[in-house]
């Protein structure tokens, strides 16, 4: 008998099971999700509110600000960690590049690299604390939030920081171009998302990310520099911190040392719900894209129809439990 006619016959796989294959993928997922959104949308419309562009322009602007800083948590957690500090952070940088800019009259060109440095520091700094002293991230990071929340009300004495004739730099920020049709911080917004795109998919860097999320003790026998890349991680999520604190200053015309309160659920409402797994070492930017969307949808879709805020918060958290199950199943 030879060979060829001993051979086990391999099974090949029905339709059936490649096509759970591909529904049990993530992005899958996010964009069936997505359109689910868009229908109810569709059906309740707000009197036909939402077949406007406006609503759509409008939901972009609203959700840009919480994406920005979903794209610094997205890598935070890609590398198995957590940052809750993001929206403290951001009422910080809110609050000083308005103190650069209204009190001490500082040009745009200094102000912003100046709060970019301040939000890169205050992620090094929680980065330092969890890679060399091996603290739970969640401590660190809320101990950083309490931190950074206090020193903003500390140098602006619990005050809101405005003035009556507006600076050039806020009117820019939060203007809108291509006819109206597109606002300066979903611009800003859509650049950090290809700057973590190309940086986790094109770049060693991404990689050991993945790597440290996966398995931190194998990518650390495998030469990976851990401690430096937790500390690099945590300070591009301060870095994006700080992005979002200065449009949320243009945005609002002010720097208040209350903003940016709870901002870091709904960051990591919209990393989870576009697929990315808070285990770590699964998922991207692009699903984090899908996140937004869907949850920037979602708040606009009641917002038309004139949802009470309280039941809009209740969902929001209903839909974060039902996307960690969808992701639980799945693993």
């Amino acid at each position: 008998m030879s060979p060829a006619s001993t051979r086990v016959p391999t099974e090949t796989p029905s339709l059936a099971s490649r096509g759970l294959a591909i529904l049990s993928q993530p992005w899958v997922t996010a964009i069936l999700a997505l359109a689910l959104v868009i229908a109810l949308g569709l059906v309740f419309h707000g009197n036909g509110a939402f077949y406007k562009w406006g609503t759509h322009r409008d939901a972009l602007r609203l959700i840009s600000v919480y994406a920005i800083l979903a794209c610094g948590m997205t890598v935070v957690i890609l590398a198995a960690g957590i940052d809750l500090s993001v929206g403290s952070v951001l009422g910080l940088i809110a609050v000083a590049f308005s103190i650069l800019v209204v009190r001490w009259e500082w040009s745009a060109w200094a102000a912003i690299p100046a709060c970019l440095l301040l939000g890169a520091c205050c992620g090094a700094a929680s980065g330092s604390l969890i890679a060399w002293f091996r603290i739970q991230p969640f401590i660190v990071t809320l101990a950083m939030m309490v931190f950074a929340r206090g020193l903003a009300k500390k140098i602006s004495n619990g005050e809101k920081i405005w003035s009556a004739q507006t600076p050039e730099i806020f009117t820019r920020i939060d203007s809108r171009l291509l006819g109206e049709n597109i606002s300066v911080v979903t611009l800003v917004f859509l650049a950090c998302l290809v700057i973590c795109w190309i940086g986790l998919t094109r770049l060693r860097w991404g990689r050991y990310v993945y790597a440290i999320g996966g398995n931190e003790e194998a990518a650390r026998l495998s030469g990976v520099p851990v401690t430096a890349m937790k500390i690099g991680v945590y300070a591009l999520a301060g870095l994006f911190s700080a992005v979002a604190g200065i449009c949320h200053a243009a945005q609002e015309y002010q720097g208040d040392p209350e903003a940016g309160a709870t901002y870091e659920l709904t960051a990591i409402a919209i990393v989870v719900i576009g697929g990315t797994s808070l285990m770590g070492g699964r998922g991207g930017v692009g699903l984090t894209l899908l996140g937004t969307l869907i949850i920037g949808y979602v708040d606009k879709i009641l917002s038309i129809n004139a949802v009470p805020e309280a039941n809009r918060l209740m969902l929001t958290g209903a839909i974060i439990v039902v996307a960690v199950l969808v992701q639980r199943r799945k693993s």
